[in-house]
């Protein structure tokens, strides 16, 4: 199959990429990101005691039900109790107990009353304000119940959830593995980052815009490598690769020049091809196929074509191997600031800045080799086949970054 549309390339990509089986056991404080493999169920009551939910006094509600600051209700301190500690004693009629936030409360209390309706007495205590019935007053299972679940298989853990894990008394929780994504760059002509700059050569921008990327949707890579310009070299490096990674990124050497090696490389593995070149613009040269089992999703050099097909492509395949719903692509509609002054013939994807449902266009140049103007930028908008030019006021629909 040659030239796609953004659609079918997805629909491609997805239908060869396996959602992650395997699991593994990792501590709670490890697990923020991370997606639940199997139902959380509650094995206690929580809190596990009736507790108190203010510093003050526990007490009878109809022992205070008159109290007033002329009339105060005097009651015995019987113990303080303070929150970690407990108590078996049962207070009875025109008895308190000095409690703490957080404390068990003790038997035969139905109310707690706060440390400021009172004179803050020791041995006794004069109550300024009556209580009503379970006043301030949490009881055992309040947050959860034994036997509940409260999270599903699939749930994915954020920061609430971490509490709500700690709090059931999990120290480790199963979670779905991380996929394995391997990123290879080539091209003689780049550079990394941190070395001296020969003459005709530039920096390997787009290793970090993957790596980069890929962070920021939840998957650290498992290999990060430059490839030369051979295609025996890239074939030994997709063979070694393919042995552990789930999905196989290169970036360059994919067009039909002399130097793009990519097509004879994966020609020579023995990887099955599945489309060269997709209707979009950027990142029309982007090459998929399947080397035994594992998707190879071939980018063009160009950063902003990358950048693009990262969001289009990758995106969605990161989302099903994950598990992760919650990077699944997000469309919005909003009304141009600025003028795009060119028409599309064929697909094509704008950066600019979403807010408040208006969309901003970057100052600097939109060409494909310029990645600078899309810093600040959210979103990438969405022109169809046959579009004319995108004039200020006029309606837009993006995909949010």
């Amino acid at each position: 199959m040659e030239t796609v549309s953004v659609e079918q390339a997805a629909e491609l990509i997805l239908e060869r990429t396996k959602a992650i089986e395997e699991t593994e056991e990792v501590k709670v404080e490890d697990a923020l990101g991370r997606i639940l493999a199997g139902d959380m169920k509650a094995e206690f009551d929580n809190p596990p005691f009736d507790r108190s939910p203010i510093d003050g006094y526990a007490c009878r509600s109809a022992d205070i039900a008159g109290a007033s600051e002329e009339h105060p209700v005097r009651l015995k301190v019987v113990e303080e109790v303070f929150a970690g500690a407990y108590t078996d004693r049962e207070v009875r009629k025109g008895e308190a107990v000095r409690i703490m936030t957080g404390a068990p409360v003790p038997a035969g209390c139905d109310c707690c009353v706060r440390q400021e309706d009172t004179d803050y007495g020791e041995e006794v205590v004069r109550i300024f304000r009556p209580e009503k019935e379970w006043g301030n007053y949490c009881s055992k299972g309040e947050d959860f119940k034994a036997g509940s679940t409260l999270m599903k298989k699939g749930s994915r853990i954020g920061f609430v959830e971490m509490g709500v894990l700690a709090g059931m008394g999990y120290g480790t929780v199963p979670v779905f593995r991380l996929p394995k994504v391997a990123v290879l760059t080539t091209g003689d002509e780049v550079v990394t980052p941190g070395d001296p700059l020969p003459p005709g050569k530039i920096y390997d921008s787009n290793r970090m815009l993957l790596v980069g990327r890929l962070m920021e949707l939840g998957v650290r890579p498992s290999l990060v490598r430059w490839v030369e310009d051979r295609p025996e070299a890239m074939a030994d490096v997709l063979q070694e690769t393919a042995q552990e990674a789930d999905l196989i990124l290169t970036t360059g050497a994919v067009s039909v020049g002399k130097k793009d090696i990519m097509h004879e490389a994966l020609k020579m593995a023995g990887a099955e091809r599945i489309f060269w070149k997709v209707k979009v613009k950027p990142g029309m040269p982007t090459l998929f196929s399947v080397y035994q089992g594992v998707p190879v999703l071939s980018l063009s050099g160009n950063p902003f074509g990358v950048a693009a097909i990262v969001e289009l492509l990758v995106r969605p395949a990161i989302q099903k191997l994950k598990r992760d719903d919650s990077i699944r692509l997000v469309r919005v509609k909003g009304i141009m600031a600025d003028t795009f002054p060119k028409p599309s013939k064929g697909r094509r994807l704008i950066r600019a800045y979403w807010e408040n449902g208006v969309f901003h266009l970057p100052k600097g140049l939109h060409f494909n080799g310029v990645l600078a103007s899309m810093i600040g930028c959210n979103c990438l908008i969405d022109m169809r086949p046959g579009d004319p030019e995108l004039k200020e006021g006029a309606s837009a629909e993006a995909i949010l970054l």
